[in-house]
Formats: C-alpha cells, sequence, structure tokens
C-alpha cells in the first residue's frame, strides 16, 4: 500500500503484481495544510498571514501526533483589526490542532482504502505495512497517527520528496511493457 500526499491530492492505492487493485484520491494535501494554518491564525489571532510563513510553520513546528516537547516559533503576520505588522510566538500544539480536520481526512482515506481492499492483500499489508511518499508525508508524526488510526505498521519513504519522481521516469525505460497493460480504471 502506498500513500502519496503530494502538494494538491492525496492518492493511496494497493498495488500487487504489478497493477492497482484498490485505489481513492482525496483533495486534501500540503496546500490544505497551509490553508488550514492561514484559516486557524486568522480566526485565532486576527492575524493574516501569508502561503510562505504557513509553509514554514508547517515544516518547522507542524505535527499531526502529539509531540514529546513542545516546540514553538515566532511569526510576523498583519494584525487584522489595526492593520499594523505584529509579531506572535505559535507553538506545535496550535498548528497540530489547526493541521486536524485535513489530518484526519487522509486518515479517513487511508482507512476506507483498508475496507475496500481484499482479506488476502489487506493481510500482507498488515504484516509489511504501507509506504508514503510525497512532501507531505514528512508532516511529523503523520505516520504515527495513520499507524494508530488503521493498526498497521507505516514507513515514510527515503527521499519522499522526489522518490514518486524518479520511479516515474524509471518507469519510462519500460514504457513498451507498460503500454501493454491495460489500466481499466482510468
Amino acid at each position: 500500500m502506498v500513500v502519496d500526499i503530494g502538494g494538491g491530492t492525496t492518492d493511496v492505492a494497493v498495488i500487487s503484481l504489478g497493477g492497482m487493485v484498490v485505489r481513492s484520491s482525496v483533495k486534501v494535501a500540503g496546500d490544505k495544510f497551509d490553508d488550514a494554518i492561514i484559516r486557524y491564525i486568522r480566526k485565532k489571532y486576527k492575524l493574516m498571514i501569508g502561503e510562505r510563513t504557513a509553509e514554514e510553520l508547517k515544516i518547522n513546528i507542524g505535527c499531526a501526533y502529539k509531540r514529546d516537547e513542545d516546540v514553538s516559533m515566532e511569526i510576523r503576520g498583519r494584525d487584522l483589526i489595526s492593520g499594523l505588522p505584529k509579531n506572535i510566538i505559535v507553538s506545535s500544539e496550535e498548528i497540530r490542532e489547526a493541521l486536524a480536520e485535513p489530518v484526519h481526512e487522509i486518515a479517513e482515506c487511508v482507512h476506507s482504502v483498508l475496507e475496500k481492499t481484499p482479506p488476502e492483500l489487506a493481510a500482507d499489508i498488515s504484516d509489511k505495512g504501507i509506504l508514503m511518499t510525497g512532501g507531505g508525508s514528512l508532516l511529523w508524526g503523520l505516520d504515527k497517527f495513520i499507524e494508530e488510526r488503521t493498526n498497521v505498521p507505516v514507513k515514510v519513504a527515503e527521499d519522499a520528496v522526489s522518490c514518486v519522481a524518479v520511479g516515474t521516469g524509471k518507469a519510462l525505460d519500460f514504457i513498451e511493457k507498460l503500454e501493454e497493460v491495460k489500466i481499466s480504471n482510468y
């Protein structure tokens, strides 16, 4: 089972014998994480921040699972009441709260695919685990969150950000064989 969390979508697929058995996709990924952070900061602090600041928060202190030690980060934005620049300190626990909804949607998509997976393959997945790829999979604790939700071991790919692109490039070396395979799901 592979979970690819990119910028715009999360794709979940069970692959067996070179083909997809079950798949699902949800339009929740890195960009929705950023949007959720922006909305949270605007609602809680009445502060407008940009996408770059939201991305920095996500990368530096963002988490999907409770951290042992809370970390924080100072950010600057525009106060919506006074219109002036303002600095605030945001904690990782606050970012976890901000990301709760999109993280739950991704976990629900993974759970849904597991439910639709044939029993023999589901047993293999519970032994071998789930592989997460894409930049969104690097969100701290997302692997633990999905593992806790599904009771299936979860691993993040070594080079999660570029492994899908590298794999696609390698697949092009076998384009003739790929053309022979009929894809009925698309």
